[in-house]
């Protein structure tokens, strides 16, 4: 199979490359723009094995697409490529509508004339699995209750509005014109390679530069945590073994504080790289919460795992501890 993976050089997008390259005989073409959030870095343990090509590609440039589905000619498509960081979203959201909905729609409309003129044997085997985010449900706050693939969508920042939309255009096109979808919802991902914007990297890195680790509002706000890799083999279950027009949450069974997820990285390092006075710890710094920050989100991942068998191999605390062990040993190339 040859699979087309936007956002390739991306974090997530990075670890389904790596793992299809690893672990299965598939053919990778990697399309991404390299914004600031893309690494090549990521790949270069695969970057020259003759199963893997990249593209400099930008999603929202449609002939671009469309040129690179006639010249490669995909078995399927994982589309990964997205505008990511809430915090951005807020400050700038033009450029989350134009990648995560006009993107997604070039997308889809590449995809849908590229099979359209599938040979009959190719067009039943070929899919497009869209890769979105658990956001898109909104709050759980003052529940003890889960996502479902079920639940309606009640999206609360630009970022999560912006991957619903997407989320309803791949259902839509699936409806009205009978493209093979899949579609994936994940909770929040970990791991090597994520760019030090997000939670987890920057409380590493600023710890070990000694700067503040700074903590929206209380830090009470509950996440879902999933390791990447774990992940990576999720969306690959889902491309082969997927049925077409199905959703699938997909969680780390993880569901942590994340004033308790900072302290829990304070404590590796204390172990592992000790300062010579004080305690990590003692760099949280409490600051002004976000706009519409949800409370809480919470997978109930039931349904991939009794249908495809996946579960997750890492729990939080040994995803957790191979995480800041990656950061340190990477450290100067971060």
């Amino acid at each position: 199979m040859k699979i087309l993976i936007t956002g390739g050089a991306g974090f997530i997008g990075s670890a389904v490359i790596r793992y299809v390259i690893n672990h299965t005989q598939d053919h990778v073409v990697n399309i991404d723009k390299l914004t600031y959030a893309g690494n090549l870095g990521s790949l270069a343990s695969i970057s020259k094995s003759p199963r893997y090509q990249f593209e400099k590609i930008d999603i929202c440039n449609a002939s671009d697409v469309a040129v690179a589905f006639a010249k490669h000619q995909p078995d399927a498509v994982m589309h990964l490529a997205a505008e990511s960081h809430v915090d951005r979203s807020i400050h700038g959201p033009a450029e989350f509508i134009q990648t995560n909905i006009v993107g997604t729609y070039n997308l889809l409309e590449a995809a849908r004339s590229y099979w359209d003129n599938l040979p009959a044997t190719r067009k039943a085997g070929f899919r497009f699995h869209h890769i979105s985010t658990d956001e898109v449900y909104g709050d759980l706050d003052g529940t003890t209750a889960l996502f479902h693939e079920s639940t309606p969508y009640a999206p609360s920042s630009p970022y999560s509005a912006s991957k619903a939309s997407a989320d309803h255009l791949v259902r839509a096109w699936h409806k009205t014109f009978g493209l093979p979808v899949l579609i994936t919802n994940c909770s929040n991902n970990y791991g090597p390679y994520q760019f030090p914007e997000k939670l987890i990297p920057l409380v590493i890195l600023n710890a070990l530069q000694g700067k503040p680790l700074p903590i929206y509002g209380q830090g009470d706000q509950v996440r879902d945590w999933l390791y990447v890799e774990d992940h990576a083999k999720a969306l690959y279950q889902v491309i082969v073994n997927g049925k077409v027009g199905e959703t699938y949450n997909i969680g780390g069974h993880n569901e942590k504080q994340n004033i308790d997820v900072v302290r829990k990285i304070c404590q590796i390092l204390d172990s592992l790289r000790p300062l010579e006075k004080g305690e990590y710890a003692d760099l949280i710094t409490y600051v002004e919460d976000r706009l519409g920050h949800d409370r809480r989100y919470a997978i109930d991942a039931s349904k991939i795992q009794r249908e495809l068998g996946w579960t997750p191999d890492e729990s939080f605390e040994s995803g957790i501890q191979k995480t800041v062990q990656w950061y340190l040993d990477n450290y100067a190339t971060t």
